[in-house]
């Protein structure tokens, strides 16, 4: 057996309610004659009269008493799939990943775990190095939100900018080029290279404009993290191209300095990317807006490294 309508059950529910036709029409804001309708095809579903009139009132029969409950429980249960979706941080249960470069695990991602520790403290929180050839297939990866640079937000995502800049070559403080105000193209080629190839593209740019310009580098060592290459060119005559607000917020710990490109840089365009079926998920539309919030105001973020060029450190700490 088959209902065709769910409305059919709600007339037998307020029938079974009110015992009177008349009274249920008007609770259900249709006409007598539609009730009455609507009760002869009840009948026919059930094969059973359901109720019989005896005088001016109707009674339920047993198969129509033996329904109510289990009316009652369905319609309930249906009414609450159409309820409003209700959020809130504290009981939220669950789990996130994070995905960005290591970069924004180490000195950022901390403070989205603080943050969701005192206001999600039951969500449990995972970070994945992110490489971007998951781009295509994040719908099936259990992956909510990606921070990652790139020149527009990918086809089939949704997303928002975090910032922008561009990129510079780094190089240790006791560098023979560290005084120069800036470097020539020479000087650039004339030293190996480090480069970060953990996360993401951060500089094959840099090797289609010196084509172009009809010269190469020597990239001499490839290194998933950022801290490790800082590390190595603080201890060789290497450089390292990588974003300005890196490098700019890497001084704190880093004993390097920076310089522009001897040709034009990209400009860098940084975003907080998830998959379109996170779009009107409360619970997603909550801890985006945080962590993007978090993003554009971390001191080790674009701003801060805005603080940094125009205040310096000894105003910042």
């Amino acid at each position: 057996m088959s209902v065709p309508n769910l409305n059919l059950l709600r007339t037998l529910h307020v029938l079974l309610d009110e015992c009177h036709v008349t009274r249920t029409a008007e609770r259900l804001h249709i006409t007598q004659s539609a009730v009455s309708r609507q009760l002869t095809q009840l009948r026919e579903i059930f094969s059973d009269p359901l109720l019989v009139r005896e005088g001016n009132r109707l009674l339920p029969t047993p198969r129509a008493l033996s329904l109510q409950q289990k009316i009652t429980e369905l319609l309930a249960d249906c009414d609450a799939v159409f309820e409003p979706e209700q959020f809130s941080p504290q009981d939220w249960r669950g789990k996130v990943v994070l995905s960005s470069s290591d970069y924004v695990a180490q000195y950022i991602f901390p403070d989205i775990v603080e943050l969701l520790t005192t206001q999600a403290p039951q969500v449990d929180v995972r970070y994945q190095l992110w490489s971007p050839s998951y781009t295509a297939q994040l719908g099936d990866l259990d992956i909510q939100l990606v921070s990652t640079m790139a020149p527009a937000i990918p086809d089939g995502l949704s997303g928002v900018q975090i910032g922008s800049d561009q990129a510079v070559c780094v190089m240790s403080q006791h560098h023979v080029l560290a005084n120069q105000s800036s470097l020539t193209l020479d000087e650039f080629t004339a030293y190996k290279h480090v480069s970060v190839n953990g996360g993401g593209d951060k500089d094959s740019f840099v090797d289609t404009q010196l084509r172009s310009l009809g010269c190469e580098r020597h990239i001499h060592t490839l290194v998933p993290f950022f801290g490790s290459a800082l590390n190595t060119i603080c201890r060789t005559d290497m450089l390292l191209v990588i974003p300005e607000h890196i490098a700019a917020n890497m001084q704190r710990f880093y004993d390097v300095v920076y310089k522009p490109l001897p040709f034009p840089s990209v400009h860098n365009q940084y975003w907080l990317l998830w998959h379109p079926k996170y779009d009107n998920e409360l619970s997603h539309q909550w801890l985006r807006e945080r962590v993007l919030t978090l993003m554009k105001t971390s001191m080790y973020s674009m701003t801060g490294k805005a603080m940094i060029l125009d205040h310096g450190f000894d105003d910042i700490f």
